[in-house]
């Protein structure tokens, strides 16, 4: 899994609070961006386009199916970026940064 990527861009995208609701619907499998987007109430071009750093750096799998994009979430790689010791406190930063922005 040797795929670089900016810490910060990643965390801002999972604690965005359009794109955390696409990751949790992602929670239970694959999905397609129909659904994804009827469940964040976004256009499928942004839920594409709100994923698209994700997918770029691996933390999401897309698939394409009859016109139709697929998303799967690798699970494995979304927990590194929070569960990995030196990320603990940027994830607490993210968290604590959408606590604000929602307050």
């Amino acid at each position: 899994m040797g795929l670089s990527y900016d810490r910060e861009k990643i965390l801002d995208c999972m604690f965005d609070p359009i794109t955390s609701m696409i990751l949790a619907e992602l929670e239970d499998g694959e999905k397609n961006s129909l659904h994804l987007s009827e469940k964040s109430s976004v256009s499928e071009s942004e839920v594409h386009q709100r994923l698209s750093y994700l997918i770029e750096c691996g933390f999401i799998e897309e698939k394409k199916i009859g016109g139709q994009s697929t998303f799967t979430a690798n699970e494995a790689r979304l927990a590194e970026i929070v569960e990995n010791g030196e990320n603990f406190g940027a994830a607490i930063e993210g968290l604590e940064k959408m606590d604000s922005f929602l307050n």
